[in-house]
């Protein structure tokens, strides 16, 4: 049992390494000489010069739902632990399930705009391709709805 709630806590501070990274590193499109992210565009030419994102709405939608992610994940973890001291034998974590599925949703939410509207805030890059914090953030959205349903199938022993 013990080597369970290490495996759970493990997974949910992984999902945590990965939200926070995927929202902060400047690496969701990359190209020859330009990074951005949902925070700032850099360019590597002869200088290295970092610029603020553009101001668009479907821009902060994704901001929006990336921190809400990590916010429904860090209290997903805190009501985990909550629940594991007070909840009565046999109970299950469906407050902390839902609050990590909330955040699977808001990453898969912020993940699907930012895939359908970064060409109307990039166009004239040539040979754009995503980069891993993009591909870290779609890998978060699987790890944490598994993780949510872990939370909810799981009860409370002894």
């Amino acid at each position: 049992m013990l080597l369970l709630l290490l495996g759970i806590i493990v997974l949910h501070v992984t999902l945590l390494v990965l939200l926070f990274v995927s929202t902060i590193v400047s690496q969701w499109l990359v190209s020859d000489e330009h990074t951005a992210d949902l925070w700032q565009n850099c360019t590597s030419g002869t200088v290295f010069r970092c610029l603020t994102s553009s101001t668009n709405e479907w821009l902060q939608s994704v901001q929006a739902m990336m921190i809400l992610s990590i916010i429904f994940s860090v209290l997903s973890l805190f009501l985990f632990f909550c629940q594991l001291f007070t909840l009565t034998k046999g109970g299950r974590f469906y407050i902390t399930g839902i609050f990590q599925i909330l955040a699977g949703l808001c990453v898969m939410s912020g993940a699907a705009i930012f895939t359908v509207r970064h060409m109307d805030w990039h166009q004239a890059l040539e040979n754009t391709s995503y980069g891993f914090a993009y591909i870290l953030a779609w890998l978060a959205f699987p790890l944490a709805l598994a993780s949510g349903i872990i939370y909810i199938i799981l009860r409370k022993r002894e």
